[in-house]
């Protein structure tokens, strides 16, 4: 017999994930409180904290800010990587 799998939108999971942050509950109680699965609502707790590693004390803008700095960075580190590469090849050019 299949079993039925529940569908919870996108403001339950971050409800209950809020839930599980904020009163320092263990997941398996929130989880029965919920009338959720256990592994369920440990799932969603793990992708929420891997999502906020390294932002604990930043708000909502500091988050975004720094994730379009490091964006930057990367790009602007992409761009220094061509420019080091195009001197090497013009030095070669230069010395034949």
């Amino acid at each position: 017999m299949p079993e039925k799998r529940n569908k919870y939108d996108r403001e339950f999971r971050e409800g209950a994930v809020r839930i599980v942050n904020e009163t320092k509950k263990p997941i398996a109680h929130v989880a029965r409180d919920l009338g959720v699965n256990e592994g369920t609502l440990g799932n969603w707790v793990a992708r929420d904290r891997e999502a906020r590693q390294g932002t604990d004390g930043l708000s909502t803008g500091d988050v975004e800010e720094l994730k379009r700095l490091r964006a930057e960075v990367a790009e602007l580190r992409m761009e220094r990587d061509v420019l080091k590469r195009s001197v090497v090849l013009w030095v070669k050019e230069a010395t034949k």
